[in-house]
């Protein structure tokens, strides 16, 4: 078995860490009081659209590349490097959930729009506690209107559809429904996130119209949930490598006594111990990739474990680095703090380290979800 990158892959990678280098730039939100629309948030997404990005795992059948996971995996790993502020996120969640489980009709009116980039997306399906699996106690459906809020909501300011999760009064199921980003019935609320690199917002519907995708709740989450937690779990992989590279450099740069810092033991320890996580962290999101990509029975386990050695690592590795870079760490005009942010944020988004970790058991020993006994018992999970 060959477990190195393809020359494809490197390729890709490095075209798209040259592309992200030069044409975007975090000096807009290195100041108190930043927002995403002060690190060219659009003028990015039109640079993404020019590149094709859109259209990655779009199938070639509704005009996109039909990529795998680990093509994907070489520019998002990139994009959470860099930590490009765009709406691209957003809408990969949402294009994922079409793909699986839109009609014949809406992939083929809504996938080729996406892959040209005259679409914006972004998957609501949180509850106002951040909880993504079981019931959607906050937002109800009857037939086609939808009446609650969802949260945390990736990129949902910039977007012009989104994809929702509400209960099905008729069924008494969750359903995921297409909603019309600016129609009357809809409110989009930014929140003040702590990664000021992203937009998350939470979203207000009242008697909004909503069209039903086609598969069920217990069909299209576990697949779409394996795939969200991978593009957590590769930004914070390569976000944690750039973090490494950086604190590296510094080391070996800044001058203590006349020697640079890094020669002494004490600091060549931490960043030995930053390495092994950084290279653990890779292995684990490529191959929750290469799982993703091939359909392999371990999947799901790859992802949720990718998730959360990534996101402790990162939180790990981000808090170290602001320690060996001093007080200067902190401030406003590196970038330390940023990278910091964008861990502890990604680390809770989608079930932190420990919910990870507990789905993980309950795979290994077959035990149903917390959610699934609660229905099961007719209790609200």
């Amino acid at each position: 078995m060959n477990f190195a990158l393809s020359e494809d892959h490197l390729v890709l990678r490095q075209s798209a860490r040259t592309f992200l280098e030069k044409e975007t730039s975090l000096q807009g939100v290195l100041v108190p009081g930043a927002t995403v629309e002060d690190a060219s948030y659009d003028a990015n997404w039109e640079k993404i659209v020019a590149m094709g990005w859109p259209a990655l795992i779009i199938s070639e059948e509704h005009g996109g590349l039909g990529l795998s996971c680990i093509d994907l995996a070489m520019i998002l790993g990139e994009m959470g490097r860099c930590l490009a502020p765009s709406p691209f996120l957003g809408t990969l969640l949402g294009t994922w959930a079409i793909a699986r489980a839109g009609s014949a009709e809406q992939k083929g009116r809504l996938l080729p729009r996406i892959a040209a980039g005259e679409l914006k997306l972004a998957l609501a399906i949180a509850d106002s506690t951040g909880t993504t699996d079981g019931p959607s106690r906050e937002c109800a459906a009857r037939g086609d209107r939808l009446t609650g809020v969802k949260s945390l909501a990736i990129d949902a300011a910039a977007a012009d559809l989104l994809v929702c999760a509400a209960q099905d009064a008729a069924t008494g199921g969750r359903a995921f429904f297409l909603l019309d980003a600016r129609q009357p019935g809809v409110q989009i609320d930014l929140l003040p996130w702590r990664d000021v690199t992203r937009q998350v917002a939470d979203v207000r519907l009242q008697d909004a119209v909503g069209e039903r995708l086609a598969i069920d709740d217990a069909q299209l989450w576990p697949w779409l949930r394996d795939r969200v937690l991978l593009a957590l779990a590769v930004e914070n992989a390569a976000g944690a490598q750039r973090v490494m590279e950086m604190t590296v450099e510094y080391a070996k740069e800044r001058m203590a006594f006349g020697r640079p810092i890094g020669a002494y033991q004490a600091i060549k320890h931490s960043l030995a111990d930053m390495l092994g996580q950084v290279e653990c962290c890779n292995v684990s999101a490529l191959h929750a990739a290469w799982a993703l990509s091939e359909d392999a029975p371990e999947s799901s386990k790859a992802a949720a474990i990718a998730k959360a050695y990534t996101s402790d690592a990162y939180c790990a590795i981000t808090q170290r680095s602001i320690q060996i870079f001093g007080a200067i760490g902190f401030t406003w005009e590196m970038t330390n703090h940023l990278y910091f942010k964008r861990a502890r944020a990604n680390a809770e988004l989608f079930g932190n380290s420990r919910t990870q970790r507990g789905r993980l058991m309950d795979m290994v020993t077959k035990r149903p979800p917390p959610a699934a006994l609660a229905s099961r018992n007719g209790v609200a999970a």
